[in-house]
This record gives C-alpha cells, structure tokens and sequence, in this order.
C-alpha cells in the first residue's frame, strides 16, 4: 500500500505566534475559509465541505475578536506565511477556544498539536485559566476524536447550530449541534491529573 509521505512535524521554534491585527483580517478570513469551505478544503482533513456550504467566518466576525477586549486572535507564521490561527477568549477562570484553522496542504503533520499547546500556555500565563472549552459540531468525529487525544472530554452539554444564519454556512443536513468539549489545565503546562 502506497502512502503519501507527510512533512516532518514543525519546531515551534520554525513558528512566529503573535496576535492579530485589523490589517491580517482578510487573510485570516481566506485561511479559515481554505481550512473549512470548498473544495480547496478537501486537501486538509478538517474540511466541513460535506456538512455545511457557504462562509464559515466574514472580515466582520474576525475583526470583532480582533477588537473584543476578551479575546486574542493569535496569528501563527512560517517564514512570514500566515500558515494558522485560534480565538483565544477570556471566559473568568476559562478560556474559549475557536476560529482554529491550519492551511490545509500542512495539515497532518504535526502543526495543531504545537499551536493548540501553544494556545493552552498562552491562557495559563495571560489569564490564569484553569481550563480551556471549546464547542464542535457533534458529527465530526474524526475532529472530536483528535481533541479527546489532546487531552480534552466530551460533555454531552449540546448548542443548536444557527440554522437560518448563513454566516455560519448553510447546512447540508438537518441533525447538526455544537457539543462542548473541556480541558482541566495545570499550572505547570499540561492536561490537569485527577
């Protein structure tokens, strides 16, 4: 069986994280478009391509995190390539997670898992979050599973997609909820023990 040889995961060093701006808006409108939407998602494995058709963001949803005083848009390049990004959002002693997109040609190969620690760090240190949420639509298991290998717990606790809210995209099935997944986070960097 032949396999299609994957490039080697990145050194965090090899990345520049840094937070976003009203300029980057556009460009990480296309990025998470191009991680989501269309066919050009197809070539990542995090495609909603067959879900959901339309937008997934607008310039307005991503410069409204960008400006919210609660929330951090981190930006994440190679090279001066915009190459990934994540919503960090304060929420008291929890951190939102979302708006988390990677190129799709690097999917795959090790970059979420180095962003995602990076993100978990970042609201540690910043605003002594003691977990991180985040909410994912309940029929992408793959994407679920991936989380749960990071450490994170599904809780039943469902949210109604935004049927009839086409900047959220337009569904291509009647059964789709966001479930909320939850990571205990330590202090010293990782997963909390229990």
């Amino acid at each position: 069986m032949e396999t299609t040889p994957r490039p080697a995961p990145p050194a965090a060093a090899e990345l520049t994280f840094r937070d976003a701006t009203e300029a980057d808006a556009d460009a990480l409108v296309a990025l998470i478009e191009s991680a989501y939407r269309g066919d050009a998602s197809r070539a990542g494995w995090t495609t909603e391509a067959d879900i959901l058709q339309g937008q997934r963001t607008d310039p307005e949803g991503v410069l409204d995190v960008i400006k919210s005083p609660d929330s951090r848009l981190l930006t994440v390049e190679r090279d001066g390539e915009l190459v990934a990004c994540c919503q960090l959002e304060c929420r008291g002693e929890a951190a939102y997670f979302g708006m988390f997109a990677v190129r799709p040609r690097m999917q795959g190969a090790g970059l979420g898992k180095v962003i995602i620690a990076e993100a978990e760090r970042t609201v540690r240190e910043v605003w002594g979050a003691r977990e991180m949420h985040m909410t994912v639509i309940s029929v992408r298991d793959d994407l679920i599973a991936w989380y749960e290998r990071r450490g994170y717990r599904r809780t039943g606790r469902m949210t109604p997609f935004p049927y009839g809210d086409e900047r959220f995209g337009v569904p291509q099935r009647d059964d789709l909820e966001f479930e909320l997944l939850v990571k205990a986070l330590d202090e010293a960097g990782g997963a909390a023990t229990r």
